[in-house]
């Protein structure tokens, strides 16, 4: 437990900022929004109908819309505008403030008795004037609980932020989910928990002292916000000067690898930061546009994900080709492969695959329909299930996706009776799986690889950092490696892996 609450500092600092900042946004936009729709009941039926509509989109899927969209406006004004990170995380949580703020300040403004407006009108007050003496000091405590509402929703919904590569408490939350690492979880729901708790218990403060007029309470509760605030602030201006980010997708063997590549940066003199948890094709985006230094992925993904190829030729071709692509076409280099491959396998139950004759994916094909299939979240999604599907004429039952974790435990359970496995995943093994060949040949080789980005593609003493790593992981020591981050029992955290691998290839530190 130690170690991860060691991780919740830096975490909650980011954590902080963001909240805060889309807060701050989402105020700016919806106090001038508030009055107009006062003064206008067209106003308020449109800002009410779009705050209420941003409302109706689940909060993951409106991150990953900022993804497009600022790619779009990015090449619209000749690029500079990231599509990862901090910026979209703003403006999603910045929208989803708006409806609350909004909402209870046009109630508030339209609900003040009308005498107290004919008394301001009467004493010949400007509509400035009524606004800021009469009508602001009376819609405050109402407009303070909308802002209570949109500081919590924003500081809970700040933990998707991880999934678009920005530091967040999500990162405890994601990573211990993926490696049941309960620990994690807790730490990450506990202090997001305690920071909106907190954060609404001071706004509360500051309610009740704009509502009793006692300037001394709501004066002191917003300090106590504003040195929080700076708080958080005060390691961003610290020196960066030799930090690296490595970047990990969301699985056990993503963040041992990290984990690997930040113990190699750190012996170099590198102060490291971690980005974890990201998709494939954030993580690449990420690491081209150079919010990531570093990041493992598999020649395979590259060659069918990036470069839309659906042709197989041997694993060093596919290796080769990804490596000049990725230089020609994103300024990426490839630092090297780690010497094991990470390919698809699917894979059954050994003793269900015995009961069936099953030993290939075309002994599979004809009793498919019979069967459900378990995946991983991409799958389903991902140009390699629609090459095996087609080769084979794959067509199950049902088809459900899972995060890796659960997906081996619907099949381990009986949920399900095929899944496309980890060929370097441990639990193979450990669980008695059958992996299934593919005499057609049609997934692709999986070769593990660095990516680096562009400003590192030709910094010597950043790959020199990195060559101790290539070609040096043997598959063997990173299923076992794997086996003990996934295992139920005597779990070891993914940096205690990474440490134990580096003894098992000799770089110990």
């Amino acid at each position: 437990m130690s170690g991860a609450w060691a991780r919740v500092p830096d975490l909650l600092g980011s954590h902080v900022l963001l909240a805060a900042a889309a807060l701050l946004l989402g105020l700016v936009l919806a106090i001038p929004l508030t009055v107009a729709s006062a003064r206008s009941p067209l106003v308020a039926r449109v800002s009410l109908g779009l705050a209420s509509l941003v409302q109706t989109i689940p909060s993951l899927a409106l991150l990953a819309l900022f993804y497009p969209i600022l790619l779009w406006v990015s090449a619209l004004v000749g690029g500079g505008v990231p599509a990862l990170g901090f910026l979209p995380s703003l403006l999603a949580l910045a929208l989803y403030a708006l409806l609350p703020i909004l909402r209870n300040g046009v109630t508030g403004l339209a609900n003040l008795d009308p005498a107290v407006l004919e008394a301001a009108d009467g004493v010949g007050m400007t509509r400035w004037q009524k606004l800021r003496l009469v009508e602001a000091p009376l819609v405050a405590p109402v407009l303070m609980a909308g802002i209570r509402t949109a500081a919590v929703w924003t500081i809970g919904a700040a933990t998707l932020s991880t999934t678009v590569g920005q530091p967040s408490l999500g990162d405890l939350i994601f990573a211990g989910l993926q490696t049941q690492n309960w620990a994690l979880v807790l730490a990450g729901c506990a202090a997001a928990a305690g920071l909106a708790l907190g954060v609404d218990a001071l706004l509360g403060l500051a309610e009740r002292g704009i509502a009793t007029r006692r300037r001394w309470m709501w004066i002191g509760a917003l300090a106590v916000l504003a040195l929080g605030l700076a708080v958080a602030l005060a390691p961003r201006f610290a020196g960066k000067r030799g930090t690296v980010v490595v970047g990990a997708k969301g699985f056990s063997e993503q963040y041992i690898l990290a984990r690997l590549i930040g113990h190699q940066l750190e012996e170099a003199g590198y102060r490291v930061e971690y980005r974890e948890g990201l998709g494939s094709v954030v993580a690449f985006a990420a690491t081209a546009a150079g919010d990531v230094d570093v990041y493992v992925d598999y020649s395979g993904t590259i060659w069918t994900n990036e470069m839309k190829r659906s042709d197989v030729p041997p694993r060093a071709a596919i290796v080769a080709g990804v490596r000049d692509w990725a230089m020609k076409t994103h300024g990426v280099g490839l630092a090297g492969t780690l010497g094991f491959e990470n390919a698809y396998a699917f894979a059954m139950r050994g003793d269900d695959a015995a009961r069936r004759g099953i030993r290939s994916i075309a002994d599979l094909a004809p009793v498919a329909p019979r069967l459900d299939l378990a995946t991983d979240i991409e799958f389903l999604e991902r140009p390699e299930w629609r090459a095996v599907r087609d080769s084979y004429g794959l067509r199950f039952r049902s088809a459900r996706p899972y995060q890796p974790t659960f997906m081996y435990r619907a099949l381990e359970s009986g949920a399900a009776d095929v899944i496309p496995a980890f060929s370097s995943d441990g639990r193979i093994a450990a669980d008695k799986l059958v992996v299934l060949t593919d005499p057609k040949g049609a997934i692709p080789g999986y070769d593990a690889i660095m990516l680096v980005s562009p400003r590192r593609a030709r910094d010597e003493a950043f790959l020199a950092a990195l060559r101790p790593l290539v070609d040096r992981v043997p598959v063997e020591a990173m299923r076992e490696a794997n086996y003990m981050v996934d295992r139920d029992t005597d779990k070891r955290s993914p940096d205690d892996a990474a440490a134990w691998l580096e003894g098992k290839i000799g770089l110990e530190r």
